[in-house]
């Protein structure tokens, strides 16, 4: 297993996904060491390669940066791989269906059965309960460690006007569920457009969720994205060698 080549491809399937801009990211610990997890640097997720991954310890401090900028929104990762031993992985986005749900009184449901884990909850943070004022980025120690008590053993939670945090226990569950969150959020808009105002959706039921979580770790899915996303930066590095 190639931890750096499966981070590297997460950051491109969730841009070809448009699951992230130019501004989200995602993180896996260290499967060598657990106090430990790797995040991009400072650069757009679809541009992403290896040499582009950092390696961090629990508290966010990078262990050889080697000039490279880190993210400052770092301390999502590090806080919520703190408090949650069982999360090897994190995504925060900025999910254009999600964000609306962070900003209303809706709530996200589980209409769709790929999204089941909505129903666990996905609970909406709002910053400004943590500190007045700032510029809606969870960029301190004490706004991510906010932030992970509030999660707590969810496996989403919304930030208002922001976007949404997503955990795993592997890094193709936190992919796949950042993906499938999205998809949910547009159709859950979708059906209650035809269902009118007051319209009643037809959600999983609580069996249902309990059948459909445990196993539902997208095992079909990432090594047809992992494929397509390795095979761009493949692309890519010959471009360059050509050039």
């Amino acid at each position: 297993m190639n931890q750096i080549e499966d981070l590297v491809a997460a950051y491109r399937i969730l841009a070809e996904h448009q699951v992230i801009d130019g501004y989200g990211h995602v993180s896996v610990r260290s499967a060598k060491n657990p106090n430990r997890y790797f995040l991009a640097g400072h650069i757009a997720p679809e541009l992403v390669r290896e040499e582009h991954i950092i390696e961090y310890d629990l508290d966010s401090n990078p262990q050889d940066a080697n000039g490279r900028e880190s993210v400052r929104e770092r301390f999502i990762h590090g806080e919520i791989f703190k408090t949650r031993p069982e999360v090897m992985s994190v995504v925060h986005t900025h999910s254009q269906s999600v964000v609306p749900f962070s900003i209303t009184t809706a709530t996200l449901k589980p209409i769709f059965h790929m999204a089941a884990f909505i129903g666990h909850g996905v609970p909406n943070w709002d910053i400004a309960d943590a500190q007045q004022g700032t510029d809606m980025l969870v960029k301190t120690p004490y706004l991510g460690a906010h932030l992970a008590k509030f999660v707590a053993d969810k496996p989403a939670a919304l930030l208002r006007g922001h976007g949404a945090v997503v955990v795993g226990e592997s890094l193709a569950r936190s992919v796949g569920r950042s993906i499938y969150l999205e998809m949910s959020a547009k159709m859950q808009i979708q059906a209650q457009l035809l269902a009118g105002v007051g319209g009643k959706l037809l959600t999983l039921h609580d069996s249902e969720i309990a059948a459909s979580v445990p196993a539902q770790n997208y095992n079909r899915a990432w090594p047809m994205w992992r494929a397509r996303a390795l095979a761009q930066v493949a692309a890519e590095k010959t471009l360059r060698d050509y050039l």
